[in-house]
This record gives structure tokens, C-alpha cells and sequence, in this order.
């Protein structure tokens, strides 16, 4: 068995559709870390790592840069850093690997917007053309009870402004993170910042307590009511209802969701919604088992 050239720092986390790209970790853990419903980074202490090492790990996959067509750079939100540190990152992966299409990574609203327009333009042409922005809701109440460190108004102001600079996004909601009080208000929300920011791609995930219900209890501001299947479903269809997007490629397929989802928004929507529906009549044979983890 040949091992892998690079030794990674784990836990090791990346979007589903990165599945077949080279990961590069830039920075270790999540630069922001408080959010109520994550667990994913809350074992690391967030730490920027050094360039030569960064660079040691790109240069063990010389070997097969031919088959490297993508990238993504870990762990939680690299664009943290400045450009200085980014840029000889993003020229070293692209020096490196000729077939290569894509660099992403995940990001925050807030880091984006934190970022010059000259800034985000400098990333792009360098290579970083995709964002991976986990929203989790449009509505505000919603994202002080999870400690989100975003607004409404932010995360509308910080994808804008990725978008102007040319670097696509695809964009994360959370079904359920509401719980019952915020459901209706958490969904059409949502709907509203993907409106407003038309997303290359979109995805729902399902919020999954991975530590136990009384657990994200105590992580939260407030009193949360977990939505059972049923609820979760007519939230979805709140949520499709109010979507009015063009061109934008939907996603539910994540393992926590147990209605799938596929297509483009807006043209396969009322197909969407005819699914919900249908699953909201008569979930026998529409809904996969119901998922215990992450």
C-alpha cells in the first residue's frame, strides 16, 4: 500500500462536492469557532501555518500533479489571512499543477468583506475562484441565537462583494437551525439572501445535534424546540416557495438531508416543490432512513 504524501492534521473537513480534489491546509481549526451547531473545528486551537510547510505538502504531490485538476485549501476560512500570506499560496499551486481548474475554499461574509475590492480581485486573478459560504439563515434573530458573528445584512454585503470581484460562491442553509420559534422567519429569510445574491450554487443541510439535543442547548442564546420530520419539511417548502433565483445550481444531497434534492433554480422549482409536497403527504418511499451523524 503506497501512503499518502501528505500528513494531515486532523480532524480533516471539506465540502461534499471536493471530494476528488487535493486538499491543502493552509491555516489549522476555524479563525472564528463559536458557533453553536458546529462541532467540526472545536478539538483544534486555530493556527495559521508556516509557508514552508504549506509548500512542502504542495510540493510531495509533484509526483501526480498531472491528475490535480482541483484544490481546496482547509481548514476553516483561510481568507482570514492577508494576501501576502495567500498569494505565494495560490501562485505555488498553480505553478504546480497544469491541469488545474478550480482553488476553493471555505469563507465568512465577514472575511470577504473585511477584504478590499482590489483584494478580492488580486485572489481571483491568482486563482481562487470559488467560496464555499455556510449562511445558515438570513434571519437575524436566527443568527444571534447560534452565535453565527453575521447579520442579515452582512452576509448579503460580503457575498455581493466576492461576486463583484468575479470569485463564485456556493452557499450553505441550515433546515431547522431555527428550531420552532424561528422556523417561518428562518426560512423566508434565507430565501431572501439567496435572492439577493443569486449564488452559482445553493444547498440545505439538515441541523444535526451531533452531541446530543441538550448539548447545542447549552451552546445557544435562548430556547430552541427541535423540529421534527414533518416541520422540517413544510420549513423547506417555506423556504422553496420564496426562493426566486435564475441560474443558480440546488443542492440537497448532503447524508443529513432525507429528501434529495437536485437540480438548477429557478427552472426545476416547482419540480422541487412537488417533492417536497409529495414527501410532506406521504413520506413512505420518499425519505431516506433518518441520519444519526455528521
Amino acid at each position: 500500500m503506497i501512503a499518502f504524501p501528505i500528513n494531515y492534521d486532523e480532524p480533516l473537513f471539506r465540502p461534499p462536492s471536493e471530494g476528488k480534489s487535493l486538499i491543502i491546509q493552509v491555516t489549522l481549526g476555524c479563525s472564528w469557532n463559536k458557533c453553536s451547531f458546529c462541532e467540526m473545528y472545536t478539538s483544534k486551537r486555530f493556527t495559521v501555518r508556516k509557508q514552508e510547510d504549506i509548500f512542502t505538502d504542495i510540493e510531495a504531490m509533484v509526483p501526480y500533479a498531472s491528475h490535480v485538476t482541483k484544490v481546496f485549501l482547509a481548514d476553516g476560512d483561510p481568507l482570514v489571512l492577508s494576501n501576502n500570506r495567500l498569494i505565494p499560496i495560490l501562485k505555488k499551486i498553480t505553478q504546480t499543477f497544469p491541469n488545474l481548474r478550480r482553488i476553493s475554499t471555505y469563507a465568512t461574509p465577514a472575511n470577504i468583506f473585511k477584504k478590499t475590492q482590489n483584494e478580492l480581485v488580486e485572489l481571483k486573478n491568482a486563482g481562487l475562484t470559488l467560496l464555499y459560504v455556510g449562511i445558515e439563515s438570513g434571519d437575524n434573530e436566527t443568527l444571534k441565537m447560534i452565535q453565527k458573528g453575521e447579520t442579515k445584512e452582512s452576509v448579503i454585503a460580503g457575498i455581493l462583494k466576492g461576486h463583484e470581484a468575479g470569485i463564485e460562491t456556493s452557499v450553505m442553509v441550515i433546515n431547522g437551525v431555527g428550531g420552532k420559534a424561528f422556523s417561518d422567519q428562518h426560512a423566508i429569510a434565507s430565501a431572501e439572501v439567496l435572492n439577493a445574491t443569486q449564488p452559482k450554487f445553493a444547498s440545505t443541510l439538515v441541523l444535526t445535534t451531533y452531541k446530543g439535543l441538550e448539548h447545542f442547548r447549552n451552546r445557544i442564546l435562548g430556547d430552541f424546540e427541535e423540529l421534527d420530520l414533518f416541520q422540517q419539511m413544510k420549513e423547506l417548502k417555506l423556504f422553496m416557495e420564496h426562493l426566486n433565483l435564475e441560474h443558480t445550481i440546488f443542492r440537497s444531497d448532503h447524508a443529513s438531508n432525507q429528501l434529495v434534492l437536485k437540480g438548477t433554480l429557478g427552472k426545476d422549482k416547482q419540480k422541487f416543490l412537488t417533492q417536497i409536497e409529495n414527501a410532506i403527504e406521504d413520506p413512505s418511499g420518499k425519505l431516506r432512513p433518518k441520519y444519526k451523524g455528521y
